[in-house]
C-alpha cells in the first residue's frame, strides 16, 4: 500500500493566510487611528502650551468635599480627592446593587402572583418606570420629595428608630468593632453553608421525590443562629432624639446620597423585574406542570425547580444591569452628591487637564466594570449545567 503524496495548496488559496492578513489589516489599521489622534493630541497640548504630565496629582486640590469616607482637608492632594471621590462611588454602587436585586426580584416573581392587585403593581411599576430618563427621576426623588422633609425641629420619626429631616436620615447602625467583624464572620461562612445545604435539599427533593424535612430543620436552626448573630453581636446604635431638632447615635444618611441611591435602585429594579419575568417564562411548562404533579405548592415549586432553572437566563444581563447602574452613579452630580465623576470635574475646572482627568475617569469606571464582570461571570459559570 502506497501513501499518497500531500498536495500543497497555494498561499493565496489558504483561509488560515488571508484570515492573518485581514487580523493585521485591521490592527494596521487601528494603530493608524490611534497614532493620528495621539499626534493631534500632542499638536494641540503644544499650541496651549500644556504638557501631558500627571504631575498636577501630588498638588494641593484646594476644595472641600461634602460627604467623605476617610479623612480629608482641602489642604489634601487631588489623589486623596480623587479617592474620597471612588469611596463614594463604591458606596453608592455596592449598596445600589444589593438593593436592586431584592427590589428586582420581588417585582419580577410578583408579575406571576395569582393576586389581581399585586400582579397589576408590579407590571405598572415596570412599564411607568422604565419609560422615565433617569436624570427626571433623580431629579424627583431629590427635590420634591427628599428637599420636602421637615426642618430638624419637626422631623419624622418611624417608630422611634429612624429620623428623617432635611439634616438627614438616621438609621440603626452596628458598632464596628471586634465583636462585629467575628459576628459577621459567622453569618458569611452559615450563609455558605445554608447555600450549599440548601441545594442538597433541592437535588433531594427533585431527583429522589425526598421530603427534605431533615435539611430544612437545619436551615431553620442556621436561620435563628443567623437572627441571634445578628440582633446581638453587631451592638446596633439605635438613633436617640434627646431635643428637638436634634440626633444622635445610628446611622447618617445625606439627602443627596439618599436620593442618588434610592432613584437608582428603583429605576434599574425595574430593568431586572423584567429580566427576572423573562428568565422564569423562559422555563417550559412541561417543568411547571410536572413539579405540580408531585403535590408542591406554587411557592415551592418556584423555589425548587422553576427559579434555579432561570437563573441560568437570569444572569448575563443582570451583569449588564449591574454594570449600568456603576454608569450611572455619574449622574450624581446634578444633585450634587460628590461622587468620582463629580470630584474629578472639580479638579479638571481647577487644574485644565482635560485629557489626564478623562483618561483616570474612564479607566476608574472600567475597572469598576471589569470586577462587577468578572464576579458575574464566575456566577454565571457556578449556575451552569455541568456534565459529567
Amino acid at each position: 500500500m502506497t501513501s499518497r503524496p500531500e498536495t500543497s495548496v497555494p498561499l493565496w488559496r489558504d483561509d488560515r493566510f488571508w484570515k492573518i492578513v485581514f487580523q493585521l489589516v485591521v490592527a494596521g489599521i487601528v494603530i493608524a487611528i490611534l497614532g493620528l489622534f495621539i499626534h493631534n493630541l500632542r499638536v494641540n497640548l503644544e499650541r496651549a502650551g500644556l504638557e501631558f504630565t500627571f504631575s498636577f496629582l501630588t498638588n494641593s486640590a484646594g476644595f472641600s468635599i461634602g460627604e467623605t469616607l476617610i479623612e480629608y482637608s482641602p489642604s489634601d492632594t487631588y489623589i486623596r480627592a480623587l479617592l474620597v471621590g471612588i469611596l463614594n462611588t463604591l458606596r453608592v454602587v455596592l449598596a445600589g446593587i444589593v438593593l436592586t436585586t431584592i427590589l428586582g426580584v420581588i417585582a419580577g416573581v410578583a408579575t406571576f402572583s395569582d393576586n389581581w392587585l399585586l400582579h397589576k403593581l408590579s407590571l405598572l411599576y415596570v412599564e411607568l418606570v422604565r419609560n422615565i430618563p433617569l436624570l427626571l427621576q433623580l431629579i424627583f426623588w431629590y427635590f420634591p420629595v427628599f428637599l420636602s422633609l421637615p426642618p430638624p425641629q419637626e422631623q419624622l420619626q418611624v417608630m422611634g428608630l429612624i429620623y428623617m429631616s432635611k439634616t438627614g436620615i438616621y438609621l440603626p447602625w452596628p458598632t464596628i468593632g471586634l465583636p462585629f467583624w467575628l459576628s459577621l464572620g459567622a453569618v458569611i461562612a452559615l450563609a455558605i453553608a445554608a447555600w450549599t445545604l440548601l441545594q442538597r435539599r433541592t437535588r433531594a427533593m427533585v431527583e429522589r421525590a425526598a421530603s427534605g424535612r431533615p435539611q430544612a430543620i437545619a436551615l431553620s436552626l442556621i436561620g435563628g443562629i443567623v437572627v441571634v448573630l445578628i440582633a446581638l453581636g453587631f451592638n446596633w446604635q439605635i438613633p436617640q432624639s434627646p431635643d428637638p431638632g436634634q440626633v444622635q447615635g445610628g446611622l447618617r444618611l445625606s439627602l443627596e446620597y439618599s436620593a442618588i441611591l434610592v432613584g437608582l435602585v428603583v429605576y434599574t429594579g425595574a430593568f431586572i423585574a423584567e429580566i427576572v419575568r423573562g428568565g422564569i417564562q423562559s422555563v417550559s411548562k412541561g417543568q411547571w406542570e410536572a413539579a405540580r404533579s408531585l403535590g408542591l405548592t406554587p411557592s415551592r415549586v418556584m423555589q425548587l425547580v422553576v427559579f434555579p432553572q432561570a437563573m441560568r437566563v437570569i444572569i448575563p444581563p443582570l451583569n449588564s444591569q449591574y454594570m449600568n447602574l456603576a454608569k450611572n452613579s455619574s449622574l450624581a452630580l446634578a444633585i450634587g452628591y460628590p461622587d468620582i465623576f463629580s470630584v474629578a470635574s472639580t479638579s479638571l475646572n481647577q487644574t485644565g487637564r482635560p485629557v489626564e482627568v478623562f483618561i483616570l475617569l474612564m479607566a476608574i469606571y472600567l475597572l469598576i466594570n471589569l470586577i462587577i464582570s468578572l464576579g458575574m461571570n464566575r456566577l454565571n459559570q457556578a449556575v451552569q449545567f455541568t456534565e459529567h
